[in-house]
């Protein structure tokens, strides 16, 4: 039984070399701040900031961008999308947002512990300002939260071993 395990994570292995050399995936980012404009009750204009945010996660364990930015006060709205093939119990994808002051890589380390909660330790969870699901290749899962504070979020994708090449900020303005 042992032998056909290490077998299978051989080849899982070698298939992940393969699928992440040649040509990489490339998509365009499609962050947005939307700003729409109102009229008021007394007929002067407002601007209403509607944050709507995409990121994507791939096989090659790759966020295709390491920065996002979204209006303080305003509700964020924000998509994440495992945009490769492989299911999530082999390249599973999330982003996590961390509050300001957050060890990235004593979270992460906590993170990899915490498989029965699909890497989100609870033990954490004041350090948590919003997080995904954890998704397989072809999913997709949108949040909704609100930063009242501006400043700069560490986010990160908390699944074994992903840490180190998937993480970036959200600067909030």
């Amino acid at each position: 039984m042992n032998k056909k395990i290490n077998i299978s994570m051989l080849m899982l292995m070698g298939f992940l070399a393969i699928t992440s050399c040649g040509k990489k995936e490339t998509a365009p980012t499609e962050e947005s701040t939307e700003i729409n404009d109102t009229t008021d009750s007394e007929g002067e204009k407002s601007a209403e900031a509607s944050n709507t945010l995409v990121i994507e996660g791939n096989d090659q364990m790759q966020f295709n961008t390491n920065e996002l930015r979204a209006t303080a006060g305003q509700p964020i709205t924000l998509t994440l999308k495992h945009v490769g093939k492989i299911p999530k119990e082999a390249m599973g994808h999330n982003l996590v947002i961390l509050q300001e002051g957050t060890d990235e890589a004593d979270f992460a380390t906590k993170a990899m512990n915490a498989k029965e909660t699909d890497y989100i330790p609870t033990s954490e969870k004041t350090s948590i300002i919003a997080h995904t699901k954890l998704l397989g290749g072809g999913e997709e899962d949108t949040i909704e939260f609100t930063i009242d504070k501006k400043g700069t979020y560490n986010f990160l994708c908390t699944f074994p071993g992903h840490f180190a090449m998937m993480k970036g900020v959200l600067i909030v303005e």
